[in-house]
């Protein structure tokens, strides 16, 4: 009677004079020990929030430049509180500058770079031609009301936007359509991405009002921050959609 082969017996070799000969067994690593010691199952693959936290702050630069990104603003409020309007945008356009400088240092896209500049010089003149550091804010709440429109208008037309955008960064089916995981999933992420324009954008207006600039800087950042999660968590989720087949379908 023939002997069944071992599994892993064609792994075996030799190590040398006096050493046994025998298969060769895979060292397992603490966390992999530690999840078969409690029971818990095998990790496959990386979580959702980490992935999703990780694609975050790749889209953003990570957190050098998320801070690149926030510094002229924060340069020109502390500025202004301490010296007035004058220093205050003298500030800002050196740290917009040494951003700049910064982004390309990191072999970030040129355009990006120089839209920054380009960004805080409106900024600035605004701030100069009124003369009042408030409206440095002013041109930033056009973009959640572009958002706010365009999340509502794809709504509308069954577009959803989120799907216009992120499909073909997923790798998605160009029929996304017609696939029930996929319209579903572009739609609620239209909805929570119009949900979070709108709040951006009243959180804008209202401490513009008051006349909190510090306030304005901290929902810059965590609007920036928010919708860039809110943008990688769809990423993941379309791929993991994509994948399923239980989900595929005609939409009915």
């Amino acid at each position: 009677m023939t002997q069944r082969a071992t599994p892993g017996a064609e792994l075996l070799e030799h190590t040398g004079p006096g050493h046994p000969t025998g298969p060769r067994r895979p060292v397992a690593s603490p966390s992999a020990t530690t999840r078969r010691v409690l029971g818990l199952d095998e990790v496959a693959e990386r979580s959702l929030t980490r992935t999703t936290v990780d694609g975050a702050l790749q889209r953003v630069g990570g957190p050098v430049g998320l801070i690149s990104a926030a510094a002229p603003t924060t340069a020109f409020v502390i500025t202004e509180a301490a010296a007035g309007l004058g220093p205050a945008l003298i500030a800002l356009l050196v740290t917009a500058v040494a951003a700049c400088v910064v982004r390309l240092a990191r072999r970030e896209p040129a355009g990006a770079a120089a839209a920054g500049l380009v960004v805080a010089a409106v900024c600035a003149g605004v701030a100069s031609v009124t003369g009042q550091a408030r409206d440095f804010f002013l041109p930033a709440m056009v973009v959640p009301v572009l958002f706010v429109l365009a999340y509502t208008g794809s709504l509308l037309a069954r577009r959803p936007l989120m799907g216009l955008i992120v499909n073909p960064l997923s790798g998605g089916p160009r029929t996304w359509r017609t696939h029930r995981g996929l319209r579903r999933l572009y739609t609620a992420s239209t909805l929570v991405g119009l949900g979070l324009a709108g709040l951006t954008l009243l959180a804008r207006v209202l401490l513009y009002l008051a006349d909190q600039p510090a306030a304005l800087v901290v929902v810059q950042v965590v609007s920036t921050t928010s919708f860039a999660l809110h943008f990688a968590a769809t990423v993941v989720l379309a791929r993991r959609s994509a994948d399923a087949p239980a989900n595929a379908g005609a939409a009915h």
